[in-house]
């Protein structure tokens, strides 16, 4: 097997496994075997499963395979880079700190409010923008297999995720999806959402630049060479 297809092969399975395990078809059943708790141990380990085997072959051959595109040397793209990292760990981190769209949907005082009605799977917007912003710096066939399952399982793991609610959920999620949107921001453009200053998700923002700051340090003592590479 060569480098390229390990990091392959452990990519499809980092993201398939996410996928499979929560699907309808499969989440369910677990459920009603095991129970809610449980099931939640099972996602955790196979995700780790994956993982971690991935993030290994990765660090073994990091920058393997063909090199399709290059963009260190453009000061640009660099701190396009760096801009969009920033965005990505405040999403994250607002992803944690707030509760599940599912959680809200349904109850009389549900209104998309604060990160909601920015993007209302920040964690997955996050993870995505985390992925794309490295491959934007890292043009190696191996390299683009491992980032890019992060995108990849963010944006599959958010249309999954709306396709399963609004089967659990019904009516209520459905409005819930018209009213916000995947994407950072599309909502507010197009005129669906209004922020308002008590929207703004301020610890969000603190942990996520605090992090980004810290991650701009540490980075080539972590992972050598030069920052996002």
């Amino acid at each position: 097997m060569t480098p390229v297809s390990e990091i392959a092969l452990w990519s499809v399975a980092f993201v398939g496994s996410h996928l499979i395990v929560s699907s309808r078809a499969i989440r369910p059943r677990l459920i009603r075997m095991i129970g809610d708790q449980p099931y939640r141990g099972v996602y955790s380990l196979i995700s780790l499963g994956t993982f971690i085997p991935m993030t290994v072959a990765f660090g073994r051959h990091k920058h393997a395979g063909a090199m399709l595109w290059y963009l260190r040397n453009f000061e640009a793209a660099r701190v396009l880079v760096w801009i969009a990292m920033a965005l990505a760990l405040i999403l994250i981190a607002a992803g944690l700190l707030q509760p599940s769209p599912s959680a809200m949907v349904g109850r009389p005082e549900n209104v998309p409010h604060g990160m909601q009605k920015i993007t209302r799977h920040p964690a997955f917007a996050g993870i995505s923008l985390f992925g794309l912003a490295h491959m934007l710096m890292n043009g190696w066939a191996g390299d683009l297999w491992f980032f890019g399952s992060f995108p990849t399982l963010g944006i599959l793991g958010g249309l999954h995720q709306d396709s399963r609610k609004l089967g659990e959920i019904g009516q209520s999620y459905r409005e819930f999806k018209a009213a916000t949107s995947f994407s950072p921001g599309l909502a507010i453009l197009d005129g669906r959402q209004r922020l308002a200053r008590s929207d703004v998700p301020w610890l969000a923002l603190a942990i996520g630049l605090a992090l980004w700051v810290v991650l701009a340090i540490v980075h080539p003592y972590w992972f050598g060479g030069s920052p996002l590479g």
